[in-house]
């Protein structure tokens, strides 16, 4: 008896402490605290594999024109254009598969030459031990390259101060869909 509860008493402590790290104080006194005590946190790597998908007409449209100039229409490769997005994020390629996450932000059509975009956008985690974190991505998305590298310029709660690089390579493509493969690294604190 005075075993089981001594077991019991290990695993709610367990919980507790789970629990409380993955409670981020965000008030400024607890981020200040953070900070001061950073020189001595050891800085962790994280991977992550996933898919983004976005759809760019019809009924569940993820990522809408809100900007274009006047030159866009002729443009072949839709210079001026900006679209805001907010793109699921899945474990797999299927639109059905299991959401982690989202990819929230602003892209647009850079380029005179070449099909390309200027992004800057959040990965938004909504599930799993990430929960509420994101992390903050930007940079150059050249449609003529098969693996595009973006980077990652910071984060939130777990990923706090993170720095990185997200690897992009399109998965499927057509006139309303595109899927992204996305393989991420990043290191935090």
């Amino acid at each position: 008896m005075e075993k089981q509860m001594v077991i019991r008493l290990i695993i709610s402590l367990s919980i507790l402490v789970m629990v409380t790290e993955a409670a981020i104080d965000k008030t400024p006194k607890a981020v200040e605290k953070w900070f001061k005590n950073l020189p001595y946190a050891k800085q962790k790597t994280t991977k992550f594999h996933f898919y983004f998908h976005e759809i760019f007409a019809g009924d569940n449209e993820t990522a809408p024109v809100i900007a274009q100039a006047n030159i866009t229409a002729q443009s072949p490769t839709f210079f001026g254009m900006v679209r805001m997005f907010d793109n699921p994020l899945t474990i797999g390629p299927e639109p059905n598969s299991k959401q982690v996450g989202r990819a929230q932000g602003i892209h647009g059509a850079t380029s005179l030459t070449e099909i390309a975009l200027f992004f800057d956008f959040n990965f938004v985690f909504t599930t799993g031990p990430y929960n509420g974190s994101s992390l903050s991505v930007v940079g150059r998305v050249a449609e003529s390259q098969e693996y595009r590298e973006l980077q990652i310029i910071g984060g939130s709660e777990i990923f706090r101060l993170a720095q990185g690089v997200a690897t992009a390579k399109t998965y499927f493509s057509s006139n309303t869909t595109v899927i992204v493969e996305y393989n991420v690294i990043v290191r935090h604190y």
